[in-house]
């Protein structure tokens, strides 16, 4: 299974899955990795737009900032 992380800078606005082609990607092997990409992104003043999994998988940028957002 294949996932990829579309980025920006910090303050850019989400991005459709058809836009996807003019922004910047990593891709992992698994949920987890990208999952950890993207907060690692987030601690390095940069911003997870997109993640999309070969399984189907679709997460907006607001869905893993909150995704990532601490508990407790």
């Amino acid at each position: 299974m294949r996932y990829r992380v579309y980025s920006g800078k910090r303050g850019s606005r989400a991005i459709s899955p058809q836009e996807k082609d003019r922004k910047p990607f990593s891709e992992f092997d698994a949920a987890d990795d990208a999952m950890a990409w993207a907060e690692m992104l987030r601690r390095n003043g940069r911003v997870a737009l997109l993640i999309i999994g070969d399984d189907g998988t679709q997460l907006a940028k607001q869905e893993i900032a909150t995704a990532l957002k601490p508990t407790g």
